[in-house]
C-alpha cells in the first residue's frame, strides 16, 4: 500500500485528477489518496459580514445566528467540493478517503500524514506569490514539518505550464 496525503485549496477538476494519478502510474502498490479540504469559517464570516455591510444591511458579528449559518454554509460547500473532489478520483479506480478539516491546513497534514503513514504528500493549491516569497506558504510550512517528500502543484494548470 503506497498512501499520498493530498491537501487541497479546493475542489479538484478533471485536469487535476488526470495530473495526479500520472505521477503515480506505474507503481506496483495500491496507491490511496488521502484527501483534505481545510474550511476556514472564521474568514468566512468576517466576509459574509463586510459583504451585508456593503448591501446596506447591518449584521452584527455577534449574532450566534448569522454565525452558525455562514459556519454551516461555509461547511457543507467544503463537503460538497471534497466529496466532488473524491469522487473525480474513485471514478478512476483510486482509493480514497476525504477529510473536511477546520484546523490549521499544514497541522492537519502533518497528522493525517503520520495517521496515515503516507509516502508523500502533495499541496494542491492556487498560485501565493507573496506567501509563497516569504516561505508563509502551506508548502514551505509543510517542507518544514514533514520527513516525506512534499510536492506543490498548482491547482487547475498543466504540467507543462508548471514548469521554471
Amino acid at each position: 500500500m503506497y498512501d499520498v496525503a493530498l491537501l487541497i485549496e479546493r475542489q479538484l477538476t478533471d485536469l487535476d485528477a488526470d495530473q495526479l494519478l500520472s505521477l503515480h502510474e506505474g507503481l506496483d502498490e495500491t496507491v490511496t489518496y488521502h484527501l483534505l479540504l481545510p474550511v476556514d469559517t472564521s474568514s468566512a464570516l468576517l466576509a459574509s459580514s463586510m459583504s451585508a455591510l456593503g448591501g446596506g444591511q447591518i449584521v452584527s458579528i455577534g449574532d450566534a445566528d448569522v454565525i452558525a449559518d455562514v459556519q454551516d454554509e461555509m461547511t457543507t460547500s467544503g463537503q460538497a467540493e471534497l466529496d466532488a473532489s473524491a469522487a473525480l478520483l474513485t471514478g478512476r479506480g483510486q482509493q480514497v478517503t476525504a477529510t473536511l478539516t477546520e484546523d490549521d491546513p499544514v497541522q492537519a497534514l502533518c497528522a493525517l500524514v503520520e495517521s496515515t503513514s503516507a509516502a508523500e504528500a502533495i499541496i494542491l493549491t492556487e498560485p501565493h506569490v507573496v506567501r509563497e516569497f516569504l516561505h508563509l506558504d502551506w508548502t514551505s510550512r509543510a517542507k518544514r514539518a514533514l520527513d516525506v517528500p512534499t510536492l506543490h502543484l498548482l491547482e487547475h494548470v498543466p504540467f507543462s505550464a508548471q514548469a521554471p
